[in-house]
């Protein structure tokens, strides 16, 4: 038994030193390709981000092309070693079918496409405001796998690709512009103007920086119920949504805490500002 296991032993052995040149040069070859793939794809993302006006295709065409080409290395690394078949079965089966192959790919190759159609369809750009499911948050990165979201209170949430490309998805930023309202219930006293209320209303959007006056993003006001001493006014305004937060969220804030006072100061009772 012994002699059994020395022979096998001394078989492999001579076997490992036949092969061990074709493994030095393969592992020269995939290092190889690892530094040439990091310095390509370093000096095409510095080309694409400089001629692009869209940062989010050029990152992930920039990872692409890094990728593919240590796959192009590890190939070659894998032919030298003498994985002719293995080699040849992958290229023949090259195409949609090689990524899914079995369930544990599957996940993997519906990521992977679901990023590529996100990068070239563009639904939204690096730094947009956008909204999947119940997710609020800024694109910080696309990848190939996942979509990178962070939302206003810090959170940074990893997305699948398909999971982004499946699920509806609102992009509060994409037009540049978002309109936003609020309704005010205001007390009309015995002279029961509405009318007067909502000009007031209006101008007081109106003298808002915040808010756009320029057509078509003007701010209107419309009664939207009325009894005899109350008038619910919705108030419609548009915003620059570049920075949402600020530049959205916190001006609506800001209008429905200050409307109260600037009517009370022309006679009317505010009963109720609510969204």
């Amino acid at each position: 038994m012994l002699s059994d296991l020395q022979r096998v032993l001394n078989t492999y052995w001579q076997q490992f030193l036949y092969i061990s040149p074709k493994l030095l040069i393969a592992f020269i070859v995939l290092v190889l390709a690892i530094f040439v793939a990091n310095h390509l794809s370093s000096l095409l993302g510095s080309k694409l981000r400089a001629k692009s006006h869209d940062p989010l295709m050029a990152e992930f065409l920039t990872r692409f092309s890094k990728w593919a080409l240590i796959l192009a290395g590890l190939v070659l690394a894998m032919e030298v070693v003498g994985l002719y078949a293995l080699v040849g079965g992958l290229v023949a089966g090259a195409g949609l079918s090689a990524f899914i192959v079995g369930f544990a790919l599957k996940d993997i190759a519906e990521n992977f496409l679901a990023g590529v159609v996100l990068a070239f369809n563009r639904p939204f750009r690096i730094h947009d405001t956008v909204q999947i499911k119940d997710l609020v948050g800024k694109v910080e990165d696309l990848s190939l796998r996942v979509t990178l979201i962070k939302t206003f209170d810090g959170k940074h949430i990893f997305l699948p690709n398909a999971m982004v490309l499946r699920e509806p998805l609102i992009n509060f930023t994409r037009d540049g512009y978002i309109r936003q309202d609020f309704l005010v219930t205001v007390d009309l006293g015995e002279q029961g103007d509405s009318q007067q209320a909502t000009a007031l209303l209006l101008n007081y959007l109106k003298a808002n920086k915040g808010v756009e006056v320029r057509e078509p993003h003007t701010p209107y006001v419309i009664l939207e119920k009325a009894s005899a001493n109350t008038a619910d006014l919705r108030a419609y305004f548009w915003t620059f949504s570049e920075d949402y937060r600020r530049g959205t969220l916190e001006l609506k804030s800001e209008l429905m805490r200050d409307v109260r006072a600037r009517l009370s100061d022309q006679g009317y009772a505010v009963q109720n500002v609510a969204q």
